[in-house]
């Protein structure tokens, strides 16, 4: 039986928390980062290092933004990313699995391998900070598509079909509206294998298929088989939704745009593979 370690310990102010740390890392559901980096502006190490662990976008009159750009313009530091094929009952039952940093300095990007790389959790770290992020975002919109396909009862090739065009929407998406994002990005552990582990193990598959075999809100569903974990990616479908709907862009994304339908419109679920053919 694992026991968390004695120097590890639970502090509920989040600024006693970070008093005097010179790393910080950010793992919190991405709709609560705003609130957080409010309290902790101006209480954080002049020094401080921080690495983002959020899946999602931090939304704002103008449009969506990348969670580490609020953090980094929050709290004027630099911000690293992680994010993989990590689903979090294997990584501690110590089965091996990777994960990809991005970084901006190559030097962080090196102190965060050291520190979270173990024998059986491969760190690989990569000059795309965003890349990493976006595509830890993104995968959940495709992880409900994918969940929705096991509800439906519609097979592995179809599954298979989803994931394949997922793929294809959350690079051309990632693509089109941000700057600099390196194409090997999307075979890191944080592309292609994240998100196969999500559509195969994650939580917002599991939610998706509840959804259509239940009927059940996914806010009820959230509840009853979450435990207390929170669904990043029907936030993350109408955060995507909103900026393509103001663009006109919804035929170019029809899976994202059809996996927002269904969730916040009531879409019959069935039409996620009409409306893709």
């Amino acid at each position: 039986m694992k026991i968390i370690p004695e120097n590890v310990v639970a502090v509920p102010d989040v600024v006693e928390a970070a008093k005097g740390a010179t790393i910080l890392v950010i793992v919190i559901p991405h709709q609560f980062v705003n609130g957080v980096c409010d309290k902790l502006k101006g209480n954080v190490h002049p020094k401080v290092k921080a690495i983002s662990l959020v899946k999602g976008f931090y939304t704002t009159e103008s449009g969506i933004r990348p969670i580490s750009h609020l953090i980094k313009e929050a709290l004027k530091i630099s911000v690293c990313t992680l994010s993989g094929a990590n689903l979090a009952n294997e990584i501690a039952q110590e089965k091996f699995s990777e994960t990809t940093i991005g970084y901006k300095n190559r030097h962080e990007g090196k102190l965060f391998k050291r520190l979270f790389e173990t024998k059986y959790f491969k760190v690989n770290i990569v000059d795309d900070v965003l890349g990493v992020e976006l595509c830890g975002a993104l995968k959940n919109v495709i992880a409900i598509g994918a969940g929705m396909i096991d509800g439906l009862k519609l097979g592995e090739n179809t599954k298979a079909a989803i994931i394949r065009i997922g793929l294809l929407e959350m690079k051309k998406y990632i693509k089109m509206f941000y700057k600099g994002i390196k194409d090997e990005t999307f075979f890191e552990s944080c592309g292609i294998a994240d998100v196969i582990t999500t559509c195969y193990g994650g939580r917002n598959r599991k939610a998706a298929e509840a959804f259509v075999v239940t009927g059940k809100s996914f806010e009820q569903l959230e509840k009853e088989l979450l435990n207390g974990q929170k669904l990043q990616g029907t936030l993350t479908a109408k955060e995507i939704y909103l900026v393509l709907h103001r663009k006109g862009l919804e035929k170019e994304f029809p899976l994202f745009t059809t996996v927002y339908r269904i969730v916040f419109e009531g879409l019959d679920p069935h039409k996620i593979v009409e409306d893709i053919v």
